[in-house]
């Protein structure tokens, strides 16, 4: 080489040293290309940023086994929304028929955009804000949004944590203090509770005990000091379980993702064995086909497979990209994605096997009670005893029995009838009650379990669950706000995770006070579900669109070994984004035609009544959805007009003893032009070349990533054993 060179004499060391790319390329030595990745960085720093991020690369927190990723997406998909959210939606959009529209979305939309957020995750090894900066700079708010969204559903998310931790400590004892009604004194006289009269001991219990609740979202109430309590120790457990990111969460996942099923499999058995479980699963189970052609049932459906996989949150995102790169994740998507559905549908059968002993608890006692009331008109003469059955036993009468009787009295008194109040006690309407999200855990599968024998462990076990169920998604919420964070500002993880604790739970005393739960309705029902859903679209633009489809499957093909079916290309390409655009226009109007509400409850009159929410709340609302979608366009203006720098205007390359780290930003414009066409300055094309990956000798056609130059955070993030191109 010649003694004017600006190769520098390289050693056998792991120091980085700098010579010139031309000559580096043109030496003749053997390199283990297998060994090397070129790193093509789109920002200025040059040699200094290269190294960091190939450095950090390196020393990427991986997950200890496969078992435990897959425990940690099952756990993160698998949530509070599987056991309340999916049966509710079951009993109210047609039993059996709702699971037609779901298998279909889960099919067309939910695998194919849950696998592309496993592969990109994986294949770029960074959180959802380097992900989408590195697939189109231009659509890099796509990351920042999900960050907002993650920030505002782990707020309420915890809240719930935090009344499940409320009923688990009151499970201890026996009887259950929701039971019964509370007995008050008025002087030497005591009477019942009218709140709890009027509707149940269960009911009262959680609106009065638990939450205390004011009447409507305008009155504040202060803070409920019993849940502020809960909602620091929900955080508490929440911040050491990810303080160490996949270190500690890792661990946790063993058991918050395996336990809930062992309790499922307990309450399916002890269900089945209930008088009455029968009843239940049969009518989840009848379908009312007329349901599967309404469009609301569908907007549902989609919306339900959204969250049930975590679609746009992040979180996928995160723990994946602390995969190997040959980790098969196609095999991973249809795996988690089964296990959900699978959740869902053993959830839905232990809530209506439970239910339907509920269902037949409830119908008995209504049968006493109208009895008693026929028994009374009898005594009173209001009613002859020829109208009643001669068979008929008062002391041991059957549901038939009543029926009888309900239908004789309800002829011959046609004119009379309803002012006599009874009821016609029909097993299928206590079955048809719609009780949904927080009223079926904490009322109707609470006011069931009271009559099961040794009703304080089941409730134990049953509220256990729900914390392992919410804690398993809020750490991969919180990985989808701390992990991006975390990659692209360089800040110090357990300082950062705990600041965001900290931070949320004093935003989090807005949900704790008595008029907390209607925050949480807003936010729940409101806040997250336009966002997501346009996140969802552009993450499925961005790569199916503007990255290009056929190139994204050749990438996927290198990183996999083998390539994905041509199903998922045409989803990509154009099914998943149609529906998808479908559903956004149907929840738009949706809100328009249907103003946002909540169910508030009324002290005075022990009932719920739906409530419109306030101008004050509803611009409240609409700033939540303006912040959570703000950071896609302000990112997308201020880069198209190069307010923003997307990192495009130099190139680093480098190398590392078996990896090359370069830094060619100051080569001169002769060396640099050689390096990227290999021929003479004047064969250029252009002054912005297009990014190439160097795939070692023998290799003649490197794959280009476009035209586009694109901020990259390169390929450094490859694992050093494939000779990758640029994603």
């Amino acid at each position: 080489m010649p003694k004017n060179s600006k190769v520098t004499q390289r050693e056998h060391s792991s120091e980085h040293v700098t010579e010139s790319v031309a000559d580096l390329l043109a030496l003749e030595e053997p390199v283990d290309y297998k060994q090397s990745v070129l790193n093509v960085a789109g920002e200025a720093g040059g040699k200094q940023k290269a190294v960091e991020e190939e450095l950090d690369a390196e020393d990427r927190p991986a997950w200890n086994s496969k078992l435990q990723y897959i425990l940690a997406q099952i756990g993160f998909s698998v949530g509070l929304g599987n056991i309340w959210r999916f049966p509710y939606l079951c009993q109210k959009n047609g039993g059996g028929a709702y699971l037609v529209p779901y298998l279909v979305l889960l099919i067309i939309i939910g695998i194919p955009l849950f696998f592309l957020e496993l592969a990109v995750g994986q294949r770029i090894r960074r959180g959802s804000i380097g992900v989408w900066h590195y697939v189109c700079p231009r659509l890099g708010g796509i990351g920042f949004s999900s960050c907002i969204v993650c920030l505002f559903v782990g707020l309420y998310y915890n809240v719930i944590i935090g009344w499940s931790i409320f009923y688990f400590f009151k499970s201890f004892q026996y009887p259950l203090p929701w039971s019964e009604c509370p007995v008050v004194r008025n002087g030497s006289v005591a009477v019942v509770e009218a709140e709890c009269e009027k509707s149940s001991a269960t009911t009262y219990f959680w609106y009065r005990e638990a939450l205390d609740i004011s009447d409507s979202i305008s009155e504040s109430g202060g803070l409920n000091w019993k849940m502020t309590l809960c909602l620091l120790v929900a955080w508490s457990i929440v911040g050491m379980a990810v303080v160490k990111g996949i270190q500690s969460s890792g661990k946790v996942m063993y058991f918050s993702s395996l336990f809930p099923y062992v309790v499922l499999a307990c309450f399916l058995v002890r269900g089945l064995l209930l008088r009455g479980a029968v009843d239940g699963i049969l009518h989840m189970f009848t379908p009312k086909l007329d349901k599967m052609l309404d469009p609301q049932v569908w907007r549902e459906a989609a919306t339900q497979v959204f969250f049930a996989l975590g679609l746009g949150f992040g979180g996928v995102i995160a723990f994946s990209s602390y995969n190997k790169q040959d980790n098969n994740c196609h095999f991973d998507a249809a795996l988690v994605s089964f296990i959900n559905f699978f959740t869902s549908v053993l959830a839905t059968l232990v809530v209506f096997a439970v239910l339907g002993f509920k269902a037949n608890i409830m119908n008995e006692k209504c049968v006493v009670e109208n009895a008693e009331k026929i028994l009374g008109y009898l005594n009173s003469n209001v009613l002859s005893r020829d109208l009643i059955p001669p068979h008929v036993n008062f002391s041991h009468l059957t549901t038939k029995d009543y029926m009888e009787m309900y239908n004789v009295i309800m002829t011959v008194k046609e004119d009379q009838f309803s002012a006599l109040g009874l009821d016609p006690c029909l097993l299928e309407d206590e079955l048809d009650k719609s009780v949904q999200g927080t009223g079926l855990a904490f009322i109707a599968f609470t006011e069931a379990m009271t009559h099961f024998p040794a009703s304080p462990f089941w409730s134990v076990m049953f509220f256990l669950m729900l914390i392992n169920l919410g804690l398993g998604s809020m750490i991969g919420t919180m990985a989808g706000i701390t992990t991006p964070i975390i990659d692209t500002f360089k800040v110090p993880k357990e300082m950062f995770t705990v600041g965001c604790c900290v931070f949320a739970f004093f935003v989090g005393l807005l949900f704790v006070q008595r008029s907390g739960n209607y925050f949480v309705t807003m936010f729940d029902d409101y806040s997250a579900t336009l966002p997501l859903t346009l996140i969802v679209i552009l993450e499925n633009i961005a790569v199916a669109w503007i990255y290009g489809t056929k190139k994204f499957m050749q990438e996927l093909t290198e990183m996999l070994g083998f390539r994905p079916y041509r199903f998922y290309f045409y989803m990509w390409k154009f099914v998943s984004p149609l529906c998808m655009a479908i559903l956004t226009t149907a929840s738009v109007i949706q809100l328009g035609v249907t103003p946002p509400g909540y169910s508030a409850w009324i002290k005075e009159e022990a009932a719920e009544r739906y409530l419109y929410f306030p101008n004050w709340a509803m611009a409240l609302l609409i700033t939540l959805i303006v912040v959570a979608t703000l950071p896609i366009p302000v990112v997308f203006v201020l880069r198209h007009f190069h307010l923003l720098s997307d990192g495009s205007n130099t190139l680093s390359v480098s190398y590392k003893k078996g990896r090359m780290m370069k830094d060619i930003s100051n080569l001169e414009e002769n060396d640099e032009t050689r390096f990227i066409l290999s021929k003479v300055p004047s064969e250029a094309p252009s002054p912005m070349p297009t990014h190439r990956s160097y795939l070692g000798p023998g290799s003649t056609s490197p794959l280009e990533t476009g035209g586009n130059p694109n901020g990259r955070y390169g390929s450094g993030y490859l694992l050093a054993s494939t000779p990758e191109s640029e994603l």
